[in-house]
């Protein structure tokens, strides 16, 4: 007989997102089951964010090594030892993995349960030999990659971002479809790691980033011997292990590039297979689960939050859904999700980070708008590190309040935060433009973007008669 679990709030899914409404509910004292079918930590420690932060920054290390010529620092050829490489990414992924091990959430008081869910009824779920009737369920199941339906494709080997990094031999020709960040980052990340390297993308690269902007990215890729294929559709992929012929058509054209190795980053799909969720009354659509601004499905027992759901699929989505969902779920307050302030980045070098809308949209929703600049190179640390490529630029309305930001340039993700909390906040551009920024940092930028709105009237021929009036007073 199945053994029934009775809980005030049962968790399908121990990615980020599941992980936080978890340790949340049992901590503020709810009896919380969670239930995994896969590695604790989901996508995000496994597969996604954290292996390919670890790989950028081993392959960072090996492009510095033939950057020193500018600080009068010979240059040298990086021995890379791709083995050891995949070794470092396992070990950052082992570092981190004790924050979300079953240990760790059975001491906080969470039932743990190592099996598939699947819905029974609207109000009891089935794992194994054990069902969890709860009075709240949230369904945080994640995403997977996308494979398009590209004729020979299902009869070579390729790779996605689940398989890549269990990769332990150097690619020596690593062919990407997709031009997205997932496609960007581990192309530049091989390149600088010794392989050859082509992207094949059906529109622009990083087309959901302000175009401009995004541009510096590609251009350095490309600097770096990164082959980018913009506007181009694959016909056909045929091959076998360690020799992959991809079908291009560009312009009219039809080509075939050879490579080793295929990496397929085509986008992700909701993983909502054996959940039997009609079972619980709970709708879907072709971008997940369907939930209103509560997070809430059409089972009002069910909530379901990060890519299970479509839309923004990032951690600190996922993260904020949970924050939602606690108070919803555990202090039935009406809270509601708002994406408006809702940052993301592109972790190549140079970074690319935004929020808020870019400069084409606010156009098409503004009558007028206010677009403000500062480039690196105007910047003394970015001079000193030699790092002066990369801007920041400010969207805002006619009255100064923040409507976008996008910075590309090094650690554009951290630098991208002040800006978060502006347009969060409604802040006007007065509120960056009067702090004190320390002197040499980055975060100058941020100041100087502000202040050059008001250059045009501090500076003005009126400006200067008032303070020639003044001085007439002693």
């Amino acid at each position: 007989m199945a053994q029934t679990i009775k809980a005030d709030i049962c968790v399908i899914g121990a990615g980020s997102g599941g992980l936080s409404v978890a340790a949340g509910a049992a901590q503020m004292g709810a009896r919380t089951v969670l239930i995994e079918r896969g590695e604790m930590g989901g996508d995000c420690l496994n597969t996604g964010c954290v292996p390919s932060k670890a790989l950028l920054a081993a392959a960072k290390h090996a492009y510095m090594m033939g950057e020193g010529e500018p600080f009068g620092i010979g240059k040298a050829k990086p021995k890379v030892d791709f083995e050891k490489v995949n070794a470092h990414v396992k070990g950052v992924i082992a570092a981190i993995a004790p924050n979300d091990s079953i240990a760790r959430f059975e001491g906080l008081g969470v039932t743990v349960i190592k099996e598939h869910a699947r819905f029974k009824d609207a109000r009891t779920v089935v794992a194994g030999r054990k069902e969890i009737r709860a009075r709240r369920f949230v369904v945080a199941t994640g995403s997977h990659p996308a494979v398009p339906p590209i004729p020979g494709l299902d009869s070579v080997p390729f790779l996605t971002n689940e398989t890549i990094f269990n990769n332990t031999t150097r690619p020596d020709h690593l062919i990407v479809i997709g031009g997205g960040p997932i496609g960007m980052e581990l192309a530049q990340a091989h390149r600088r790691l010794g392989s050859k390297v082509t992207v094949i993308e059906a529109a622009k690269v990083l087309a959901k980033d302000d175009p401009e902007l995004s541009a510096f990215v590609a251009d350095r890729l490309i600097r770096e011997g990164v082959d980018i294929r913009e506007g181009a559709k694959v016909a056909r992929v045929e091959g076998e292990a360690g020799r992959i012929s991809v079908t291009v058509e560009e312009g009219g054209t039809t080509s075939t590039i050879e490579g080793t190795h295929l990496l397929v980053a085509t986008g992700r799909k909701p993983t909502t297979d054996g959940l039997d969720l009609d079972k619980a009354g709970i709708e879907t659509d072709a971008h997940g689960i369907k939930v209103d601004d509560r997070l809430r499905t059409r089972n009002k027992r069910v909530f379901a939050i990060g890519d299970a759901i479509g839309g923004l699929q990032f951690t600190h989505v996922a993260n904020y859904h949970a924050g939602i969902v606690i108070r919803n779920a555990l202090f039935r307050l009406p809270a509601k999700v708002d994406y408006g302030a809702i940052p993301w980045v592109t972790y190549t070098d140079p970074e690319l980070a935004h929020v808020g809308i870019t400069e084409a949209e606010a156009r098409a929703r503004h009558m007028k708008i206010n677009v403000l600049r500062w480039h690196l190179a105007e910047n003394d640390r970015a001079q000193a590190e030699r790092e002066t490529e990369g801007e920041i630029k400010l969207v805002t309305d006619m009255h100064s309040r923040i409507l976008g930001c996008t910075i590309v340039g090094p650690h554009a993700g951290e630098l991208i935060l002040p800006w978060v909390l502006a347009k969060s906040q409604a802040l006007k551009l007065s509120a960056m433009a009067g702090i004190v920024a320390p002197y040499p940092t980055l975060s100058e930028i941020s100041k100087r973007a502000a202040s050059s709105y008001y250059t045009p009237t501090l500076f003005s021929a009126k400006t200067r008669a008032i303070v020639r009036f003044l001085g007439l007073f002693g």
